[in-house]
């Protein structure tokens, strides 16, 4: 959510900011540049609901950074303790964590000085994307600096980036001893993944994988939810890659997401992605 509070009226914002009908803890996490403005956001949030805020120092987008915030925020040790203070202070009743990477560039990978300063502002939690910014999602994420921060602060650390199985989740967390994982793009289209993750590190078995029954009864109740939540407009196109995402890897997923690509109305997409899994259970 946007700390700009010029902002909080417009739908976008609002919708987001909209915790009616959620369950379970509510974590929002707030993008910006100036402390004041972050402080208001965190009380905004907080009163509306929210359990914890997560201030976003780890967003690599160029749109993001030309504002000095996201991973910019990084190359500005003082700003982000000011930052870190603000935000605390402003809400003291309500946990605030932080999300970063390794720094800006390979030279200058700066966390942990960020996960110091983070601990004694009173961040209750850190998590660290193994890439800088100028990486991008290029490359491989590192882990090796993620487990030396682990080995400075006292806080929980935990590990974010290329997290894609559950075999990589147990090397991560045994490679950096973090605290927990954060899983990203990995689970987009694959939301059973945490569950397959989970059962894996609990008992070191496989789960099997979802049949294509249960794809399609998550991607079209995903769906639902999207054109819900977003309008028919917005929620026709944002729902245009999920469904690339959840399909990719079944037989005739490419030109199911030819096909939709095309569609303009949410009937449209629900018929089509229905016609697909009912086509894939007969064969």
């Amino acid at each position: 959510v946007t700390a700009n509070s010029a902002l909080y009226s417009s739908h976008k914002t609002q919708s987001r900011a909209d915790f009616s009908g959620e369950t379970g803890i509510l974590a929002v996490q707030i993008v910006g540049t100036e402390p004041a403005m972050l402080a208001e956001a965190a009380r905004y949030n907080a009163a509306r609901g929210a359990h914890i805020i997560d201030i976003n120092m780890g967003c690599p987008a160029k749109k993001v950074c030309r504002l000095m915030a996201g991973s910019a925020l990084m190359q500005d040790e003082l700003k982000v303790a000011r930052i870190l203070e603000a935000v605390v202070q402003a809400v003291p009743d309500t946990p605030v964590t932080l999300k970063t990477r390794l720094g800006w560039d390979q030279a200058h990978k700066n966390v942990p000085s960020i996960a110091r300063i983070a601990e004694n502002a009173g961040i209750q939690a850190l998590t660290i994307h193994g890439r800088t910014r100028c990486q991008g999602y290029s490359g491989a994420a590192e882990y090796a600096l993620i487990g030396e921060v682990k080995q400075q602060v006292s806080i929980p650390v935990i590990a974010n980036g290329d997290i894609t199985s559950p075999a990589k989740a147990r090397q991560v967390l045994a490679q950096t001893g973090a605290d927990g994982l954060m899983i990203g793009r990995a689970a987009q289209g694959r939301p059973w993944l945490f569950r397959e993750i989970g059962h894996y590190l609990a008992t070191g078995l496989y789960l099997p994988p979802p049949s294509p029954a249960e794809i399609g009864a998550a991607l079209l109740t995903h769906l639902q939810d999207l054109h819900a939540f977003y309008g028919e407009y917005m929620g026709v196109r944002m729902a245009r890659k999920h469904i690339g995402w959840y399909v990719a890897e079944l037989p005739g997923g490419l030109e199911l997401r030819s096909r939709v690509n095309a569609l303009e109305s949410s009937a449209q997409q629900m018929t089509a992605v229905q016609d697909f899994f009912e086509r894939a259970l007969l064969t």
